[in-house]
């Protein structure tokens, strides 16, 4: 065999055709343990390559850019702390305009693209399309941050939920309002398969609880003003005492102005999907109101978490404020970030789900936990009430 000079092939000019990294002065000496990482989508000998598609609407999703800050400040401080064991943290991000389609064909992308895994998109319906494309190609989903049933029923051995799901809020919410005495309740309901999802769960809860049946009030993707009327009408006809959503924040305060206008002295509570924007756009009349949160109040320093991540994200973001979204966003990307250093130093998708198959996190006093047959994520509930002047007091 030629040398190099003479245009032949060298095991040197070899192996730097076929991708395996080199140094100035000769091959890294653990080149084979790098050649089988460089053939795992989206590892190489200095990153990680995730893939997030999320409903940022060209910045005009509040939550959507909240949990994005969130995502990069945890990747600033994990980065610079050497990523996660000596490879940084790198995601290719794409707004799906939180459209399902786009979620979908988004994630598809990405993984033709050679991202190791999908994360952290945001809403219930972008989550379902993303869980559909991992499934079909065999790529991880980690961090879905939405509260779907069908994210963990029936199980799904490709997708790791972190946040704890809407059911559990749903029984948090029935349950405080069932201590203050009210047992009737309507949920608002998209019309979807998720939707009717929820609304099971809602209902097996109120059976649990000893309370009849909640009020559906199920919305498509338009919803006119005159099927809010009717339906503040039946909220007055079946004197509803107590009402919550899962979602469609948009409706829903249209829901609850036209209430508040006709006089409904109903109890409005939310779960927390984008509880500070719904918060934010009702102004006084979101004082009173009951909210589930996800995760520890994102402005006290009561817990570790907190305190640690208000300090990375002041750097990250200085005078930008805390908020919900950018908390989860947060703690989401520590969650995957410890999971990848269990997978250890040879990351492969099977080390990953074999990391995963039993496996507890104590994240800043933030609980995680995956067993086989059962990805359970957190099941962290708080409740948190507006005060007069906007803000979230747990």
């Amino acid at each position: 065999m030629k040398n190099d000079d003479e245009g032949g092939w060298s095991r040197r000019k070899y192996l730097s055709r076929s991708g395996v990294p080199l140094l100035a002065g000769g091959l890294l000496p653990w080149w084979p343990n790098l050649a089988a990482a460089q053939a795992t989508p989206g590892v190489t000998a200095t990153q990680i390559l995730m893939g997030q598609t999320i409903s940022l609407e060209s910045g005009r999703n509040d939550y959507g850019v909240a949990v994005r800050h969130g995502v990069e400040a945890a990747t600033q401080q994990i980065n610079a702390a050497g990523g996660v064991l000596g490879r940084q943290l790198v995601f290719k991000v794409m707004d799906d305009l939180g459209k399902g389609a786009t979620a979908e064909a988004n994630a598809r992308q990405l993984v033709a693209d050679g991202v190791f895994l999908l994360f952290g998109t945001v809403e219930g319906g972008p989550c379902t399309a993303v869980m559909k494309a991992a499934v079909d190609t065999g790529v991880p989903f980690f961090g879905p941050m939405a509260g779907p049933p069908i994210l963990r029923r029936p199980h799904q051995p490709l997708v790791f939920p972190v946040r704890s799901e809407h059911r559990e809020e749903f029984r948090t919410l029935l349950g405080h309002a069932k201590s203050l005495g009210m047992e009737r309740a309507a949920f608002l309901q998209a019309d979807s398969e998720v939707g009717r999802l929820h609304l099971g769960n809602v209902q097996r809860i109120t059976k649990e609880l000893g309370m009849p049946e909640a009020l559906p009030f199920v919305i498509g993707s338009e919803v006119t003003d005159t099927q809010i009327d009717e339906f503040v009408l039946k909220m007055r006809e079946r004197r509803i005492q107590v009402m919550f959503n899962h979602g469609g924040i948009a409706v829903y305060e249209r829901l609850i102005r036209r209430a508040r206008a006709t006089g409904l002295n109903t109890v409005f509570q939310g779960v927390n999907s984008a509880s500070a924007q719904l918060a934010a756009h009702l102004g006084p009349l979101a004082h009173g109101m009951v909210f589930t949160q996800v995760v520890p109040s994102p402005w006290e320093r009561k817990t570790a978490l907190t305190r640690q991540y208000q300090q990375a994200f002041g750097a990250a973001f200085s005078g930008q404020p805390f908020s919900y979204g950018s908390l989860e966003g947060y703690t989401t990307t520590l969650v995957l970030a410890e999971a990848l250093k269990r997978a250890g130093r040879a990351l492969t998708r099977p080390a990953l789900l074999n990391a995963l198959s039993d496996a507890k996190f104590d994240i800043a006093g933030y609980k995680v936990s995956y067993r086989k047959g059962e990805h359970v994520g957190s099941t962290f509930v708080d409740t948190a009430i507006v005060t007069r002047d906007g803000t979230f007091r747990h």
